[in-house]
This record gives structure tokens, sequence and C-alpha cells, in this order.
């Protein structure tokens, strides 16, 4: 309508539908947290409506009855379509801090294309999603790199199954870091990421999904240290204390669970993962193990359970496995360096993986074999988890660091148990996060300051 009468009237529609829904949307995540006796809620990205952990845990619950499918992988709902090039002169050009999707064939490979220049360091991050319960070999995973205009590898990772050889997301990174002393890779200009998929002949044909996020992280003002301390502190500490909390895991990276330090309890199901985020600031470190609860007892089952440790770039660091068969079973990531940014002149993989402080994402994967064996129903999972160290100063950095840093906020989020949503901030990944009655109280703001500027306007 064109009348000033007109315009106050959808106003007023408008509002009244903005209230509605910020009652609805502070109800749905106030419920599920008294229910579950806390305030824990997952986080909104992008247009999602925030929900409780203990929505997570009903929802595992309700799948777990009859046999039911397990919950798909979480993809960042922000994330764009995009489409890889067979050949590197018609790649499609990656945004800086975004996120984008795309599939990958049996044996085939994508590239796309990142313009780069010489003042940030580049880390270009793929998740690759299998088809559930599709069968995999040993070897079988993805290399990703990045490339020069002349085809050599400026950085690259290449990850796979390993012993555990059963369908589930893997994730790596391939980086540019700009160096001085380098005499390769140092030039502004257009650079190629290629995604590299390798698989048996005997395994499923069908494409993988991926999820590809390219961040940045600055460089420093004066030249830090170099070498790496002979020695550090690599015992093993005491279990943390304080007890057995509940703490449901996520689906998928994008609303990866966060956790402090502490011993966490969840139920996991075969063929599922569960993600989650641990805040590690600089020279601090990080220890994680988990085990499996027992129950009836039956046939041991090989590396039933899977552990992955990957870093705030999504780059891979470390895992391990462990056997089931009825009685409890328990794995432990091998001793890690504290995070500093002189570890990544390490040629050792989960040395140089832990290069920057941040949020780091432990998953774990229960193998789809052990429904065959003690039925498909839900297995007692703990993980134990130890953030040993004070935190120090971090390294002189030109400018923000973005995601590679841990803030009150991280702290928070990791004490209540926040799901987080990778969002895009200035060029990088930030995490947002909020619970109950302020998710109400967001969407309330907005409406005032919204109903403001139309008054002025009229």
């Amino acid at each position: 309508m064109s009348t000033q009468a007109g315009r106050r009237a959808g106003i007023g529609r408008r509002a009244g539908a903005l209230i509605a829904a910020a009652a609805a949307v502070g109800a749905v995540t106030a419920l599920p947290a008294q229910a579950a006796g806390t305030a824990q809620t997952r986080a909104v990205g992008g247009a999602g409506a925030a929900r409780g952990v203990g929505d997570a845990e009903a929802a595992g619950s309700a799948g777990s009855a009859g046999g039911s499918p397990v919950p798909p992988y979480a993809f960042d709902g922000s994330a764009r379509r995009i489409q890889g090039a067979a050949s590197s002169l018609d790649a499609k050009t990656l945004q800086t801090g975004r996120t984008y999707r795309d599939t990958l064939k049996k044996n085939g490979k994508a590239y796309y294309r990142v313009d780069l220049d010489t003042k940030r360091n580049t880390y270009v991050s793929v998740v690759a999603v299998p088809e559930p319960g599709g069968k995999v070999e040993y070897g079988d995973g993805f290399k990703v790199s990045i490339q020069d205009n002349t085809g050599a590898d400026c950085g690259y990772q290449q990850v796979d199954f390993g012993s555990g050889q059963y369908a589930r997301p893997l994730a790596a990174y391939a980086r540019r870091i700009v160096d001085p002393d380098s005499s390769s890779c140092q030039e502004q200009g257009a650079y190629y990421v290629l995604v590299e998929r390798e698989s048996a002949a005997t395994s499923a044909p069908d494409d993988w999904e991926l999820e590809l996020r390219y961040v940045t992280e600055p460089l420093l003002e004066r030249p830090g240290p170099t070498a790496l301390p002979e020695a550090w502190p690599s015992g093993t500490p005491a279990p943390p204390a304080g007890g057995q909390q509940k703490r449901q895991g996520g689906a998928g990276f994008h609303e990866a669970v966060a956790l402090r330090e502490g011993e966490w309890r969840a139920d996991i199901r075969p063929g599922q993962t569960l993600f989650y985020r641990v805040p590690v600031d600089w020279g601090q470190q990080l220890f994680a193990g988990a085990e499996l609860g027992s129950g009836a007892e039956g046939d041991s089952v090989s590396d039933a359970l899977t552990l992955t440790l990957d870093n705030p770039a999504l780059g891979f660091v470390d895992m391990d496995t462990v056997r089931y068969d009825g009685k409890p079973a328990t794995l432990a990531l091998d001793p890690l360096r504290p995070v500093a940014h002189a570890n990544r002149t390490s040629y050792q993989e989960a040395t140089s993986g832990m290069r920057f402080a941040g949020w780091y994402y432990l998953t774990a994967t229960l193998s789809p074999e052990v429904a065959a064996e003690y039925g498909d129903k839900p297995v007692p999972l703990t993980l134990r988890v130890n953030v040993e160290g004070s935190p120090k100063q971090a390294p002189p950095y030109d400018a923000d660091p973005g995601i590679f840093s841990v803030t009150a906020d991280d702290r928070e989020a990791a004490a209540n148990g926040a799901a987080g949503a990778p969002a895009t901030t200035n060029g990088t990944m930030a995490i947002v996060a909020t619970a109950g009655i302020g998710t109400g109280t967001v969407l309330l703001l907005g409406l005032g300051v919204w109903t403001l500027l139309a008054r002025r306007r009229a």
C-alpha cells in the first residue's frame, strides 16, 4: 500500500510475525534445556533455527528405535554449490571465508581456483562424505593440494580410511604459506586447488559429497622461533576430574558440540559419527581418549571405534582405532606438542598440525559391523579430554587472527556445550552461539531497530 495508514498496517503485521517467531524460537530452545536440566543450545548460522543439545539426544534416542538410519552428515546450510572443473583453466574461483559444496566421482578429480596475495597464508580444507554404509577398502581416500601455474604443489595433505575400513567423513587441507626464504609458490596471482579421489576397484561406486572451506591466516610482524624444543611434556596426564557428564555430539563439523576439559558421556550408533570441538590456546596441550562401554559379549570387531583429531583449519592431525568384543575398550591419541607457531616447521603431520590456537575437532565413529554382532542399538561412549598448561601470549600477528585464537566467548561455549556454526566474518570463520531466551532477545532487538527505522521513514 502507498498510504501512511497502509504502511503502518504492514509494519504491524510484520511486527506480529517477528514477535511470534521470537517467541517460537525461545520456546524451541528453552523447553529442551529444561528437559535436560541445562541451558545448552545449538548455535544458529544463516537462517537455521536454534535447538538445544537435548534435542540431539532425543533425536538420537528416537532414531535408535526400530533400527532407523543414523542421522546424516550435517552440512553447512550456508554453503554454496560449485562445480569443480576437469582442467585448471576452467576452474571456478573460491572466495575467502566462504563454504562450498560439490560432488566427486569415484577416482575423479576437481580443480578450483584461488587468487592469492603475499600478505596472508592460505588454507583450503575439504571434508569428503561418502554414502553411509558404502564399501571402502584400505587406502581409499583423497588428496587435496594447492598448486601454482606450473602444476607444482605448494602444500598438500592426503587422508584415507586406514585400518578402519568403513565409510565415514574424512577431512584434510592444502596450504600455501608465505615464506620469504622459499623460491616456490610466492608470487601473487592465480593458484589452483586440486582434489583427487582414490578408490579400489571393489569399493562402492557412489559419488562423495564435498564440503570446502577457504580461510586465511595473518603473517607475523617479525620472525618467530623456528626451532622446536627438544624436550617437551609428553607424559599422559591423570584422567580429568569432576566425574562423568552427558554431552551428545553433533552430526557434522558445522554443528560440532563444544567441550572443555572433562569426561563426557554420549551414546553412539553403529555407523554413526559424532563431532566435538575443544578450544586449545597457545602453549596448551590437548590429550584425548575414548572408551566404549561394556555390553553383551560377542565376537571381536576389529577397529570398531575410530577417534580422529583435526585442527582449526580442518587439517588432519591424528587418528587411532580400537577393537570391541563387548568388554570395555579404550584408546588414546598419541601425546601432542603444545600449540605453537613453530610447530609448522616440523615434517611430522601430528606436530605440524598443532600450528595455531583455536577450535580443535574430535570425531568418533562406530563401525557399522558392530550392529551385525551386537545389534543396531546405541553403545555407551565416553570421551576423556585434558587441556594442559596455561595459555601463553599469541605470536605477533600483523592483523586479527580470526579463528586462530581462543576468546572468552569460546571458553564459555565450551563450558555450556554450545554447538558451533562457522559463519563468515571479514574473510574468516567465526563461531556464533545463542542460547534459550538469548535467541528471542536478539530477534526482539532486531525488531525494535527495524520498527524505529520504519517509523522514521513513515
